[in-house]
């Protein structure tokens, strides 16, 4: 997925994965992912996606700074 955020694009195809963190089971309404990404310039961000019900019902990139991906990756 690539998503373009203050001109800046992110794109799982071309970022490296730090972290994934699954809730849930394949199917599960409730469940969702979220993968943690590094850019090739040292950005982070978060690729979400998740069931109907859950807290990530629609596929998203969410940008991040480096102190809040730490604090992420400490609590996942």
């Amino acid at each position: 997925m690539k998503k373009i955020i203050c001109k800046v694009e992110y794109d799982t195809a071309t970022s490296e994965i730090v972290k994934k963190v699954t809730n849930g089971e394949l199917g599960d309404p409730a469940g969702y992912e979220e993968t943690l990404y590094k850019t090739e310039s040292g950005k982070f961000f978060l690729y979400v996606n998740g069931g109907a019900e859950s807290i990530h019902p629609e596929e998203d990139i969410k940008r991040m700074s480096a102190a809040k991906a730490d604090e992420w990756i400490a609590n996942n």
